[in-house]
């Protein structure tokens, strides 16, 4: 019976690894299958990820664009699709929004997006609103809070 302790590859194919550099006789001897002379003959012979034998590397070849804004805001989205599920005249703030998992982290604050129909009156208060999302939630007779 086969089992995990007898397992065996087929005959014949596997082969031993060939020892290099084990003199003329093995045809591998002197250079050990390596040419000869030059860089990559040398024992320890790495180069760096990128490099192109002195070549000015393409990634120093192309020319820089763009920058990262370190001032950026990254906002908690959430959609009014995803507040349909609250009962009418409850109150919605970043902590509940965090208790209820709908978004994971508060990051920089926390933005409403007008993806969606309320169809209830509910309480929001966020650091920010699109118009969309503004406009949507008063005319369901909610109220809208910017949070600082």
């Amino acid at each position: 019976m086969i089992g995990l302790h007898n397992l065996r590859p087929p005959a014949g194919s596997t082969h031993a690894k060939k020892r290099r550099g084990t003199g003329m006789g093995s045809g591998l001897g002197k250079t050990a299958g390596r040419g000869s002379k030059g860089q990559k003959s040398r024992s320890g012979a790495r180069t760096k990820r990128g490099f192109e034998g002195g070549q000015m590397p393409l990634h120093r070849r192309l020319p820089k664009r763009g920058f990262t804004n370190i001032f950026k805001k990254e906002f908690a989205i959430v959609n009014l699709e995803k507040l349909k599920g609250f009962p009418a005249g409850s109150s919605i703030s970043p902590e509940v929004l965090l208790e209820q998992k709908i978004i994971k982290n508060v990051r920089d604050g926390v933005k409403i997006l007008g993806n969606g129909e309320l169809s209830h009156p509910l309480n929001v208060a966020a650091h920010c609103f699109s118009e969309s999302a503004r406009e949507k939630i008063t005319r369901a007779g909610g109220t809208v809070e910017v949070l600082k």
